[in-house]
């Protein structure tokens, strides 16, 4: 159920901690009456939103303190004509931008608008164009952008201020969506425009409720603008400690249900994690793709997880995703390769599973930030490879690597099921032959053992 729509004041109180909210100084603007376009009435539509709000824009910026961690907010007050973007209103949120990155100090946009303002014409529309180019600035100065969004979160605002954040959290039950309810198609299905619709649709990360907003803003602005480990730890092993005696063993403990999955590994590596979540072109695949930062030894470090599933499209463009913001942060990668293999399935190509994968290689490619890899159960063909780093790529003794699962090898190569074991022996996909072969650096012993 959507909560009673909340001032700008009022979601800066629950968000900032106590008495740490300071207004910025915005810059002065003149106008001709009513505006820039000379609508009438416009000025006393100013004057009343103005009385009923106490505000003198759509947006309150200001610097404060969200759990211990200082950034800049950017406030929308829906009352204010409807939270509506206009000149001032881009002045506003441009200067707060340009404040930010003289600071270094993250950004959180607190958005709830219908759109741009109609009494200023294509001169509001154009501010999306200003914000975007002040986001764009701020990505490159390796500052973090997070987004809030309240109820409404429509037009330009949700297209620029919120899906073009980094990470994106929503109130439960806020209208999220490109069109207001007031320009839909008539037969339009409202639920596709729920918070809920854009988590599920990969376009949002996660819902929060209100009460918990400020504690989890908090730890993603301590993650994502705290300081960042020099590279990522190779986690210890949590399952089998000696090595697999044949091929065919390897796969039979790499596919044993009980073997410890990334949940188990994640858990252990990090005092807290937050996720992020899907590809921001429609997809999600939170069963088998984990992404997110969490807190190692005091210090960031960014982690994509296969599951042990095959891996959707949707899970290899949010790794991608998550690979590129964490390369823009300075912040070291930890991925953990867990796959039979990509899905193979009508569905996975009509979602364009080798578009998906190759922008993995992409991204891991192009990394600046050290990558580091741990293999924890199967290694399936370029499924799995995607998400490896050439040359600091390690593995568990219950883990295997292979250009394709030794079944399907053998269903390539014309050979009957009682050539399975066998195949797997001649691939040499043990930890070991991976060491041996150069494949991979080194076999992770387990607690109080060493990478070998």
């Amino acid at each position: 159920m959507t909560e009673r729509r909340l001032s700008a004041r009022e979601a800066i109180g629950r968000i900032a901690d106590d008495a740490t909210f300071t207004e910025l100084p915005h810059p002065a603007r003149e106008s001709g009456p009513d505006g820039p376009l000379g609508w009438q009435g416009y000025d006393a539509s100013h004057a009343r939103a103005a009385e009923r709000t106490g505000e003198q824009e759509s947006v309150v910026c200001g610097t404060a303190s969200v759990a211990g961690t200082r950034a800049v907010l950017l406030v929308f007050e829906f009352g204010f004509l409807g939270g509506s973007l206009g000149e001032r209103t881009g002045d506003r949120l441009e200067s707060a931008y340009a404040y930010a990155r003289a600071h270094r100090l993250p950004v959180v946009p607190v958005v709830a608008t219908g759109g741009s303002r109609m009494q200023e014409g294509m001169l509001a529309l154009t501010q999306l164009q200003r914000v975007a180019r002040q986001s764009v600035l701020t990505r490159e100065a390796g500052l973090p952008q997070i987004a809030v969004l309240r109820d409404p979160t429509t037009g330009g605002g949700w297209a620029t201020l919120g899906a073009g954040a980094d990470v994106v959290l929503a109130l439960p039950g806020a209208q999220v969506g490109f069109a207001g309810s007031r320009v839909r198609p008539p037969d339009a299905d409202p639920a596709a425009y729920t918070a809920q619709a854009q988590v599920a649709a990969g376009a949002a990360d996660a819902v929060v409720g209100p009460q918990e907003l400020r504690e989890v803003l908090g730890r993603w602005l301590g993650l994502l603008a705290g300081p960042a480990a020099g590279e990522a730890p190779v986690p210890h092993a949590l399952g089998a400690r000696d090595l697999p005696a044949t091929g065919w063993d390897a796969v039979r403990r790499a596919r044993d249900p009980r073997r410890p999955r990334a949940g188990h590994y994640l858990d252990a590596c990090f005092a807290h994690r937050v996720t992020i979540s899907g590809d921001r072109c429609g997809g999600a695949d939170p069963d088998g793709m984990l992404c997110g930062f969490g807190a190692h030894e005091g210090r960031t470090v960014a982690y994509a997880a296969q599951t042990g599933t095959a891996t959707r499209p949707a899970g290899y463009r949010t790794a991608a995703r998550l690979i590129r913001l964490a390369d823009r942060l300075g912040i070291p990668v930890l991925t953990l390769v867990d796959t039979p293999g990509a899905a193979n399935d009508a569905a996975a190509e009509r979602q364009g599973v080798g578009a998906a994968i190759a922008d993995l290689f992409g991204a891991v490619a192009g990394a600046r930030v050290p990558i580091t890899t741990l293999v924890v159960g199967e290694g399936g063909s370029g499924g799995a490879l995607a998400l490896a780093a050439p040359g600091n790529t390690w593995a568990t003794p219950d883990s295997y690597f292979s250009v394709i699962a030794p079944d399907l090898a053998a269903a390539i190569l014309k050979r009957g099921p009682q050539e399975v074991e066998a195949t797997a022996d001649q691939l040499r996909i043990r930890p070991q032959d991976l060491v041996e072969l150069g494949v991979i650096r080194g076999v992770v012993d387990g607690p109080g053992g060493s990478a070998s």
